[in-house]
């Protein structure tokens, strides 16, 4: 009977011990190297994993911030998959702007230097005055239009090239509750609380690299893949994490970069 009763402890420790260490052990995959212009929502929808378990497994708190060659983990993926690119490939017929390799480039003519002007003895000729030189103006990178206000509202804090992230944007003062709007037709590719100081948070990624940030919201009224077109509600405003009256943290990013939403905005 003691016997017995050993065998099934011994059965029961040995079943506990393999559970246990099937539970711990790291799941199988493969290491995706990050290109330019994949997103974290992309590489997720690829190798068909949700995107905020990737995230976390790979300890990413921004997926706005990937770097290119950055290496992703990713659970299950017994093989690499071609993930798509936001970034747009050259037109074809468009001409190529460096030599073909293998052609030699033409050698211009030499120019005759223009004969010396007559000098008589005592008299000075005037220096030569060099062409005034044309400054090109500089190309504005900006796109006035481009995306809607996401509501309205007094502006509580302005645009500021800080150090922290929340001065990257703006702070719109508006009721609590209040309808946010979809800036622009878009893709939802983050709609969570877990990156911190934001709150409730939305960011929508639109086309040419451009992105929307809505941070401080009341509850998100979509959820991470779906797509919206350009003032369809998104959220409901809320107050800040740091305390404060109600307001929305908006941002427009191009790539990794926080630009002044004044300047596409109508």
């Amino acid at each position: 009977m003691a016997l017995n009763r050993n065998l099934s402890k011994i059965l029961l420790l040995t079943c506990l011990t393999a559970v246990l260490n099937w539970g711990c052990s790291r799941p199988s995959g493969i290491h995706h190297t990050i290109r330019e212009g994949q997103t974290l929502y992309r590489i997720a929808r690829t190798y068909e994993v949700n995107e905020k378990y990737l995230a976390r497994l790979n300890g990413i708190s921004d997926p706005t911030r990937l770097e290119v060659g950055q290496r992703l983990f990713v659970p299950g993926a017994s093989r690499l998959k071609e993930v798509p690119s936001t970034v747009k490939s050259p037109e074809k017929g468009a001409k190529a702007t460096a030599a073909s390799p293998g052609k030699v480039a033409a050698v211009p003519r030499q120019v005759r230097a223009a004969p010396k002007a007559h000098q008589s003895k005592g008299q000075k000729v005037p220096p030569r005055q060099a062409p005034p030189k044309t400054v090109p103006k500089a190309a504005v990178a900006t796109q006035k239009g481009k995306f809607s206000w996401p509501l309205r509202g007094k502006i509580l804090r302005s645009f500021d090239k800080g150090t922290t992230e929340i001065s990257k944007g703006l702070e719109i003062g508006t009721p609590l509750s209040t309808p946010v709007l979809s800036s622009a037709a878009g893709q939802v590719i983050y709609s969570g609380n877990g990156i911190a100081g934001f709150g409730n948070l939305i960011i929508l990624e639109h086309d040419e690299s451009f992105y929307t940030v809505y941070g401080f919201n009341q509850k998100n009224l979509v959820e991470t893949g779906k797509f919206v077109s350009q003032g369809e509600r998104i959220a409901l405003s809320g107050l800040p994490p740091r305390g404060g009256t109600p307001r929305l943290h908006f941002e427009i990013r191009r790539g990794k970069k926080a630009v002044n939403p004044i300047f596409f905005l109508p």
